[in-house]
């Protein structure tokens, strides 16, 4: 006899079905990449820092439209960069990237806010509110003060002295005010040209939450940098065509952590 599964049944096998050919969706992180942590040589002043929309792991990503907006804040003043972004070309996506000289000591935080951009498979629109840090000239005072943006990540612990294995603390902001039980995924960035490995997908972005302060903690395993995205939901809507849709407001960051280097004769 043959058995007739109900319609309910066979809409879940479906959608089951559907989920598994589509696969897993893949961690979005706001990029800015600067090409050195730290200036501690007029010599090496003259810096590049990398933007982009990515997935940092798998080292593939989606095009970033033109920014909202791009600064630079040192000693709690914001110099707009935006005319200074010029495009580029990363495996045939749109990305950007910025030339900057450091001419003073301080600490430089390099923020990106992005347009909006429409995710159909997660059915929302994503802002990554992103930042980085360049430590100049051994003056790295007030890496630990929020900067006033709509999310951030505060550090408290000093971002320019990270090895790979050190806890790394952060604070998650939303307007101002600690989040609470939230969300932070992580993910480390090969470098370019390369990707990670992972013994499963599940392990590509690492997720942890934060305590009743909205601190977290992490210790990443290898040097290079690493991505940090406090995820919460927006308290308002965006139109796409005719519907509202979620709004996923990213507190983003970048850190680079170094490798450990191994004692040498103290008479040399």
């Amino acid at each position: 006899m043959t058995r007739t599964l109900p319609k309910l049944a066979i809409l879940i096998s479906l959608m089951a079905a559907s989920l598994l050919l589509s696969g897993p969706v893949l961690a979005h992180f706001g990029m800015v990449i600067p090409s050195t942590p730290t200036v501690m040589e007029t010599a090496d002043a003259n810096i590049t820092v990398e933007v982009k929309f990515w997935h940092p792991f798998e080292n593939n990503g989606m095009n970033l439209a033109t920014p909202k907006s791009f600064q630079v804040y040192v000693g709690g003043t914001a110099t707009d960069l935006l005319s200074s972004l010029q495009k580029a070309d990363q495996a045939g996506l749109t990305a950007y990237q910025l030339k900057y000289k450091i001419e003073k000591p301080g600490e430089y935080a390099f923020v990106l806010e992005p347009q909006p951009y429409w995710e159909p498979q997660e059915d929302k629109f994503i802002i990554h509110y992103t930042k980085a840090y360049v430590d100049a000239f051994g003056d790295d005072e007030g890496w630990n003060e929020p900067l006033g943006l709509k999310t951030e990540i505060v550090p408290l612990v000093k971002p320019g002295a990270l090895y790979a294995g050190n806890v790394f603390t952060g604070k998650v902001l939303l307007d101002g005010k600690p989040v609470a039980g939230g969300e932070v995924e992580v993910e480390w960035y090969p470098g370019p040209d390369k990707k990670g490995q992972a013994p499963y997908e599940t392990m590509v972005t690492q997720v942890v939450i934060t305590d009743g302060e909205g601190n977290f903690n992490f210790a990443p395993p290898v040097p290079g940098w690493w991505g940090f995205a406090g995820l919460n939901d927006a308290d308002y809507k965006r139109k796409e065509g005719t519907e509202d849709k979620d709004v996923e407001l990213g507190a983003v960051l970048w850190l680079y952590f170094h490798e450990f280097q191994p004692a040498v004769d103290a008479k040399q």
